[in-house]
């Protein structure tokens, strides 16, 4: 299956855009990792946005910079999002609540904990109606988004934006789920074109051990380790250097995603 990469969001400590975070994933630029800002995510309605959870700004701001990128209109574009643990802040702020002598919850907060809820917001900002799948695969969430996406591309021949993400999980949750730190991407997919930005053919075989490729920096390397979203690392490390390269990600315990990379434009 081979599918064209129309436009990039990133987001992470360090990697603040795809623009900035390019130049560190191709050598050019060191990586730096500092605190990241509360994301804009300019397109939630100002009501939407007092209201969403963190998980929802920084998946909806990747979106915004995937989707600009690419030139596409959001409202005629399919979505997959993909996330290990969704709502991990607000189940935090749940099961406290349930804790307390009044077990009282905000129908604000319930309403946030649902895993498909940065779809829901992203559907609200864009008005968009296309069919939208929201899927966990614990740390292979990332090749499983992919899988679905490429493979709808392949099927329906048409675009589709493909959204993973992952927060910090608090304690005492991250003693269960350790996720330090947070990490979101999303990629435009389409039909190979000449404004693709790389075009991607994808095989999915049987893996007898753990062959994902890996980073060479080893502070980028701890990243893509420490996130389940950030398993997109090494894919996003080959488009930004533009070389003609194949990556591996691992899918379940015994099969792996081969993804070979060839670079279309700057």
């Amino acid at each position: 299956m081979k599918v064209g990469i129309q436009g990039i969001g990133l987001l992470a400590a360090g990697l603040e855009g795809w623009r900035a975070g390019r130049a560190v994933l191709a050598g050019i630029e060191p990586f730096a990792p500092v605190a990241v800002p509360d994301p804009e995510a300019a397109l939630l309605p100002p009501n939407e946005r007092r209201r969403s959870s963190d998980c929802v700004r920084w998946a909806v701001h990747v979106a915004q910079e995937a989707i600009a990128l690419s030139g596409l209109d959001p409202r005629e574009v399919p979505t997959v999002f993909a996330s290990s643990g969704g709502e991990m802040g607000v189940l935090d702020m749940l099961c406290r609540t349930l804790a307390t002598p009044e077990r009282v919850i905000s129908p604000t907060l319930f309403h946030q904990s649902v895993h498909n809820t940065a779809s829901g917001y992203w559907g609200i900002a864009t008005t968009c109606q296309q069919s939208s799948t929201a899927l966990s695969c614990y740390d292979d969430s990332f090749a499983a988004g992919l899988l679905e996406a490429i493979t709808f591309v392949c099927v329906e021949q048409r675009p589709v934006l493909l959204v993973a993400y992952d927060l910090a999980v608090p304690a005492p949750l991250s003693e269960a789920r350790p996720i330090a730190t947070g990490f979101a991407v999303a990629l435009v997919l389409a039909p190979p074109s000449d404004s693709s930005l790389a075009s991607m053919h994808l095989r999915l075989e049987e893996a007898h051990q753990d062959e994902a490729s890996r980073l060479q920096d080893p502070a980028l390397e701890q990243v893509r380790q420490d996130n389940p979203a950030a398993r997109s690392l090494p894919l996003l490390s080959v488009i930004a250097a533009g070389r003609s390269q194949s990556v591996r990600l691992s899918l379940l315990d015994s099969q792996q995603l081969i993804l070979d990379l060839d670079p279309c434009r700057n």
